[in-house]
């Protein structure tokens, strides 16, 4: 079995702290023999503060947002019949959920050495942000003019950005499981050690069992696809770092 590496997280400073700092800055200011280095230094200080009790608590909402975020519809179809999730439906079914936790979700975009660029950018309403960045080719399939190419590629960089910001997941019509039965065939599931590994990280995440194979639409923790072991450990991960700094943060 692979050891499991653990880090520990750096505390994050709390509100009284934050508060004490401007305190010390505020009486600095009002000192006209202030040394202007220190005083830039406390203001140094206290953006620095400031920073990491934002992203702790944009750790901390992204956390208890992702069970609200809904499953998207493959409603698009693209080549060779391959069905996805149109941009359209991603953005009218998650800006509720966006908005009732806090969150908004920006694009920017351009181009460069003949591709488009899409960078999606999750905020906060405390402050932090993340962001992805997708380099596209335009998409010239089916005839499109400049316009509609430039067009189809900025959507796609839209949906994919958007799904890995918020690790979003998709599905297309039931087939009655016959499609998902045959694929499973042919999809290798993780190994045993793999297995335990992610039994361990959902106890840590304060997951239950029932609760992460629901999330991933599978009937127990050894039906994870291999394909998929890293992004499950990545999500389990950034879920058990948002509520240690969460609970750093409320001391």
């Amino acid at each position: 079995m692979s050891a499991i590496v653990k880090h520990e997280q750096p505390a994050v400073p709390s509100v009284s702290e934050s508060a004490a700092i401007i305190q010390v800055i505020e009486r600095a200011a009002m000192n006209p023999n202030v040394d202007i280095d220190k005083m830039e230094r406390l203001l140094q200080m206290q953006e620095r503060i400031m920073e990491r009790q934002a992203k702790a608590s944009y750790m901390a909402a992204l956390a208890e947002m992702q069970p609200d975020l809904p499953e998207i519809p493959e409603n698009g179809k693209g080549h060779g019949n391959i069905k996805y999730a149109l941009w359209e439906d991603i953005n009218e079914l998650i800006k509720p959920v966006l908005g009732n936790h806090g969150f908004s979700l920006s694009f920017r975009t351009g181009q460069a050495d003949g591709k488009i660029i899409v960078t999606g950018v999750l905020s906060h309403r405390d402050g932090h942000s993340e962001e992805t960045t997708m380099h596209l080719p335009t998409d010239t399939s089916g005839s499109k003019n400049a316009v509609q190419a430039v067009g189809s590629s900025t959507s796609y960089g839209k949906r994919y950005t958007a799904q890995a910001l918020l690790n979003l997941t998709s599905r297309g019509d039931d087939d009655d499981g016959q499609a998902a039965g045959a694929k499973a065939d042919n999809d290798p599931t993780v190994t045993e050690a793999q297995t335990k590994i992610i039994q361990e990280l959902i106890e840590q995440a304060k997951l239950t069992t029932e609760g992460f194979c629901k999330r991933w639409k599978i009937q127990s923790v050894t039906q994870v696809k291999a394909k998929s072991y890293n992004e499950v450990i990545q999500s389990l991960r950034a879920r058990i770092t948002a509520i240690k700094e969460k609970e750093a943060a409320n001391g």
